[in-house]
Formats: C-alpha cells, structure tokens, sequence
C-alpha cells in the first residue's frame, strides 16, 4: 500500500505543469528561426531558441551561428554545457587564458562536454561555424576576465 501511494505521488509529480516538458520537433535546419544573440556573444553571432529558455530551470537546447573570425574569451558556465558542430571548424581550449595557438579542433559533427564552471574558450578561423550548445538552466556565461564580457562595450 506504501509504495502503491508513493508511486502516485511520484506520477502526480512527474506530470506536474511547473516539471512539465514538452515536445519539440524540429522538421530541418531552416525551420530554426535565428535573431541576434544577446550582447553577452560577440556582435554577429546569431542565435535561435530550439526548445526550453537557458535562463529558467530545465532542459534547453540552442543554435548558434558563428561568422568567420569570431572569438568568445575565456568564460564559464554555471551548469554543464554540450555543444555539437553542425557545420565549420570550431576551436576549442580550456583553461582561463586565451592561447589561439594551442586550441583544438572540433568539426562538423564534434561534440564537447564541459563539467559547470569549467573555464574555456572557442573561437572561428576563415569560415562560419554553425553549432547546438544543449545544457540545464539557469544557464549563462561568467567571463573570466570581466573586460572581456562584449556586452560591457555595447
């Protein structure tokens, strides 16, 4: 009888609207509807929202367009981070000082796991580098070094 009521209690919760996630089918790449990012990414960047909002708790998932020659400093993020590359050669490298020399690289099809608070960077060489940044929010970006967060020179 106590695990009959516990498991209700667990359904009841799990289908709770405040945990509720919903589906989201996405049918191709063109169906993602991009705007520029938040002044927090480098000017150019542009982002769509595919499913969830990083800055409420629960799941999300985003498309980011990178332009050629983009670099984002080193940073951190409160939660764990995955991106995977759709399309170009991103760079990637960890560490709290920016060293474009020593990066790797990460192509179309890559993927990159990143524990929270874990500083690194990645940057764009001669081409544009489309990728998808899935994580849990409240999600944001911590520059390392505060003079380097863009949205303080907008």
């Amino acid at each position: 009888m106590i695990r009959a009521a516990a498991f209700v209690t667990l359904c009841a919760l799990c289908t709770s609207p405040a945990l509720a996630v919903e589906m989201v089918r996405l049918p191709d790449a063109a169906a993602a509807k991009y705007a520029p990012a938040p002044a927090s990414l480098p000017k150019g960047t542009l982002l769509a929202t595919i499913q969830g909002d990083p800055s409420k708790p629960g799941p999300f998932a985003l498309r980011i367009k990178f332009p050629p020659h983009t670099v984002v400093a080193p940073h951190t993020h409160s939660a764990d981070e995955t991106l995977t590359i759709f399309s170009g050669v991103l760079r990637h490298e960890m560490g709290e000082k920016l060293d474009m020399a020593a990066g790797e690289k990460v192509g179309a099809g890559g993927f990159v796991y990143l524990p929270a608070n874990m500083p690194h960077s990645v940057w764009t060489e001669d081409e544009p580098v489309e990728l998808q940044v899935t994580g849990t929010g409240p999600f944001g970006l911590n520059y390392v070094n505060p003079a380097d967060d863009p949205s303080k020179t907008h």
